[in-house]
């Protein structure tokens, strides 16, 4: 499992697009939560929080329109 210290202001969402570096990456907030449950209920995090990023099976995206990359 990666680790992951937080910036200021940094929220979930955030976290997931840098950490999993994937369009739609956000909808695995809930499995980062799970895997930081002592941070649940933070909604913007100060600097300095060592979160822990589990491993994701992220599918491949095919086929997408031209102006999507």
């Amino acid at each position: 499992m990666r680790k992951y210290i937080t910036m200021q202001g940094d929220m979930w969402d955030m976290i997931c697009f840098r950490e999993y570096k994937v369009k739609g990456s956000e909808k695995l907030m809930s499995m980062l939560i799970s895997a930081n449950e002592e941070y649940a209920e933070y909604v913007k995090f100060s600097a300095g929080i060592e979160l822990n990023i589990p491993e994701a099976d992220i599918p491949a995206v095919k086929n997408l329109p031209p102006w999507i990359d």
